[in-house]
């Protein structure tokens, strides 16, 4: 390493060996200046001739595809706010029906309480009237009972006060016994 930096060190000795003048520091020599020229040419004519028509390809091609997908994503957007309001209006009417359905359900258990109450009363008021028929001829049958017993007894007190056996013992009996079925016919 130390051989490829003696060569340099001359040349630096060199240049500080021989004195310049301010603006000679400046400007370089006509020479050099030419070649710069020419070797600045030639590269200016490559990168205009094919890297800035490549360079504009790629930013041309890169700003379609920026394009494209914005939009691509502009057009993304539309139909995700489409579905959106879709599912809005869809939400919507499911909602709507379900509250129709509930109120309509409301309407049929209540026209059902309705009808199963008229008909429970109706049952009762039958139930009721048959009890009633019942309980008359239950009563109409007692009242038949006893006018058969009241005249069978009647007519065996009348044999026996006929016969002249009945005493006043006997004689309570039989109306005491008389009370007792006309009680228990009417309980």
């Amino acid at each position: 390493m130390i051989q490829f930096l003696a060569p340099i060190l001359v040349l630096a000795e060199e240049a500080v060996v021989e004195e310049s003048s301010g603006i000679d520091l400046l400007l370089p020599e006509s020479s050099e200046l030419i070649a710069g020229i020419i070797a600045f040419s030639i590269i200016f004519f490559f990168v205009w001739k094919w890297v800035i028509p490549a360079a504009d390809k790629t930013l041309a091609a890169r700003q379609e595809a920026i394009t494209g997908q914005l939009t691509q994503a502009e057009t993304t957007k539309q139909e995700a706010a489409s579905l959106l309001d879709d599912y809005k209006k869809q939400l919507a009417q499911a909602k709507s029906e379900a509250n129709t359905i509930v109120e309509n359900a409301r309407e049929a258990g209540d026209a059902l309480r309705t009808d199963m109450v008229g008909k429970a009363e109706a049952d009762a008021e039958s139930i009721r009237v048959k009890a009633r028929s019942d309980a008359a001829a239950e009563r109409d049958r007692a009242a038949t009972q006893i006018k058969d017993e009241v005249a069978a007894l009647s007519l065996e007190l009348a044999q026996k006060v006929v016969a002249g056996t009945v005493d006043e013992s006997a004689q309570q009996a039989l109306v005491d016994r008389y009370i007792d079925d006309v009680g228990n016919l009417e309980a």
